[in-house]
């Protein structure tokens, strides 16, 4: 809140003492650079796009944007700190690779700490938002809106997953966040991180027997055709974030600022949207590829399971449990 406050008091500062550095900062900001990983069509790119477009309209053109899909601008990890340094100017990024930039964010990596989807959502539009939307500032991140990335379940070419002990001596590849590599381990798994363009083939060849990824990821990526059991333990719903680099925000007017975090809200809403179409059309397309879909009758033992992670993340990180407590006791 400190640094909110010296942050609010600065902008202040700059507006009071000179109209004409506003109007450089205006148009200094204009022409954004904005990463993402997914292909054109995906609900993440739709949204970004209309993002980009309703603050160039309602700036009337002082703010304009491109997207760059398809990581073309660099992977998740370097992307994540380019907006950090101000090289990029806005991206959507996963709050779980986000864990080794910002250690706030990983509170929502830790295995089953929301139960729903629609509990998530109320809970990144209040107060668990906000505060780890004020450790993503201290880490030179402003956040404008949180999308919608789904649960999180396992898939292999092994066998069905409905109890902890069918992951036992599994290789499955996890993002590169020791949370995953620690939830995967204590069902005695094998974790193995690794770049998420290596995972079809890694599959196919038997590297690694399967992962875990929502419905579209599982579905637009074909690793269903390589690993056809798909058991929704739903394990993870981890949000994402429309996110700008302070240094970014730090040259916009109070107004233009106002019109970004309302056009983010939008672009979440019109998102979510988008992204319960697709994950509804991403089963019906695996099913009807072959693939053999398991629900868990009983995720008591899952989350029992995951008792090690969760001593082993607030012994590390006594400053997070209010908001871990939070998180789990809400309803």
């Amino acid at each position: 809140m400190a640094l909110l406050h010296r942050f609010k008091a600065h902008t202040l500062g700059t507006l009071a003492g000179s109209a004409l550095l506003a109007l450089t900062a205006s148009a200094s900001a204009a022409d954004m650079r904005g990463w993402n990983i997914h292909v054109e069509d995906y609900p993440v790119s739709i949204a970004m796009e209309a993002f980009v477009d309703e603050v160039e309209e309602r700036t009337d053109g002082a703010i304009t944007g491109r997207v760059y899909h398809n990581g073309v601008l660099g992977d998740q990890p370097d992307a994540i700190e380019q907006v950090r340094l101000g090289v990029i100017d806005f991206g959507v990024f996963s709050l779980g690779p986000m864990g080794q930039a910002v250690n706030a964010t990983n509170v929502v990596s830790l295995p089953f700490i929301f139960k729903s989807i629609p509990q998530m959502h109320r809970l990144m539009d209040g107060e668990v938002g906000e505060a780890i939307g004020e450790g993503m500032r201290e880490r030179g991140i402003v956040a404008l809106g949180w999308y919608d990335a789904g649960a999180r379940s396992f898939y292999n070419s092994v066998r069905p997953i409905n109890t902890p002990a069918d992951v036992d001596g599994l290789k499955i590849r996890v993002m590169s966040n020791d949370l995953f590599v620690k939830m995967v381990e204590s069902m005695d798994g094998n974790a193995t991180p690794m770049a998420f363009g290596e995972v079809y083939q890694s599959i196919k060849t038997g590297v690694v027997d399967g992962a875990e990824n929502n419905p579209p990821s599982y579905e637009s990526t074909n690793h269903y055709e390589v690993a056809k059991y798909y058991s929704l333990t739903e394990h993870l719903i981890i949000p994402e974030c429309l996110c700008m680099s302070l240094k970014t925000w730090d040259k916009l007017t109070p107004d233009q600022q106002t019109i970004l975090k309302e056009a983010g809200r939008a672009s979440a809403e019109l998102q979510r949207g988008l992204w319960a179409e697709r994950e509804a059309a991403s089963m019906e397309t695996v099913k009807a590829g072959g693939t053999e879909v398991n629900t868990i009758a009983d995720k008591a033992p899952f989350q029992e399971a995951m008792a090690p992670v969760y001593e082993a993340f607030l012994a590390a990180n006594p400053d997070l449990s209010d908001l871990v407590e939070m998180m789990r006791s809400a309803d």
